[in-house]
């Protein structure tokens, strides 16, 4: 029988809660953060420990774990509705946060670069992203519109401008990751981007960019004189 030592047994100093109020919330660990979070454990783990597991199915990557569902999270032994809820609530804020729309205006794909480079670059498998813009070129929304394997993704380019008629863009731009660390654009790649720039025409939406990332270089199809 396994027994779990319970948060409130520790020194009062080593509890996550405690020890933000006395040592401010730079002093804690992640795991700390999301146990407080998650508020209690199960009959098996401590808050401490499905902290622990949780982090371990992301890789330890706050990035990933911002990806999941909650479903995903809900496989876990001891993460029920509202302990998910509260994750993704929680990882949003921290998103929205650092993509205030005053700051996220995209001027060059530096700039969309910068923004999508936190979500892409630890990935091992493609994933393909719409920046919906407006006419000053202000991020209104990104979304991920698929993911695959490590060696492509399936792309449907009504899905692309649907999503972006839906946020009202002016523009958009799109992105997706190349996970063998290449940034060279595929064929498939060429006749997608030529697909969605005349088919942007059409419907009165420019696309302004695709970008590639690959690690931490990117190709740029605006910067090669490819749109």
């Amino acid at each position: 029988m396994i027994f779990k030592t319970s948060i409130k047994n520790w020194a009062e100093a080593d509890r996550p809660r405690e020890k933000l109020l006395q040592k401010g919330r730079a002093a804690l660990t992640d795991t700390e953060l999301l146990a407080i979070l998650l508020g209690s454990g199960s009959k098996q783990n401590s808050a401490m420990d499905l902290a622990r597991l949780i982090l371990k199915q992301s890789d330890n990557n706050l990035n990933q774990l911002a990806l999941k569902d909650a479903d995903e999270l809900m496989k876990l032994d001891g993460v029920g509705p509202a302990k998910a809820v509260n994750l993704i609530a929680a990882l949003e804020l921290s998103i929205r946060r650092k993509t205030d729309p005053t700051e996220n205006k995209i001027t060059s794909a530096q700039d969309a670069h910068r923004l999508m480079y936190p979500i892409l670059k630890d990935l091992g498998h493609e994933e393909f992203w719409l920046l919906s813009l407006n006419r000053r070129n202000v991020v209104l929304k990104k979304t991920r519109i698929s993911a695959g394997g490590v060696s492509g993704t399936v792309v449907d380019a009504k899905i692309i401008f649907k999503k972006a008629i839906d946020h009202l863009a002016s523009g958009l731009i799109v992105v997706h990751n190349h996970p063998s660390g290449n940034p060279k654009p595929s064929g498939a790649d060429v006749r997608l981007t030529k697909k969605l720039v005349a088919s942007g025409k059409l419907l009165d939406v420019a696309v302004l960019d695709h970008l590639i990332f690959a690690g931490d270089t990117f190709f740029s199809f605006a910067e090669e004189g490819l749109i």
